[in-house]
């Protein structure tokens, strides 16, 4: 089996965090609920693209926005940067970085959805030989 990657992110309101994602464009292919009504485990998809989401099982707290970034986030190669921005937006993340075109060559955005985690999206693909 050849290695992948898979991101997870906990949140204080992981069923808020699921409807967002599912606005922007993700479906939710997998949701375990606990007795409390919290989320255990979830996994959305959009493509080839699978984060895992669960509720939080400690006080975490997302790093603080200190320019255009918070040093760490989720990065979603797509082709229409624009309107997954809009969607982002629409459902109440908070614009970091406009849609633009980049010096090499690409498009990018840059959110924070509401919970405070950082997304970028762009047509860059990472790891693509040049």
């Amino acid at each position: 089996m050849e290695p992948r990657l898979f991101a997870y992110l906990s949140y204080p309101d992981a069923p808020a965090a699921l409807d967002w994602l599912q606005a922007v464009g993700f479906d939710v292919v997998r949701r375990q609920d606990g007795p409390d009504g919290t989320v255990v485990h979830s996994e959305v998809r959009m493509g080839d693209a699978v984060l895992m989401v669960a509720g939080n099982d400690a006080d975490y707290q997302p790093a603080p926005l200190v320019g255009r970034s918070t040093g760490q986030g989720l990065y979603l190669y797509l082709n229409d940067v624009d309107a997954f921005f809009a969607k982002a937006v629409a459902a109440g993340a908070t614009p970091v970085i406009e849609p633009e075109d980049t010096e090499w060559g690409s498009r990018r955005c840059r959110v924070l959805d509401p919970q405070g985690r950082e997304w970028s999206a762009g047509s860059y693909e990472p790891g693509a030989a040049w």
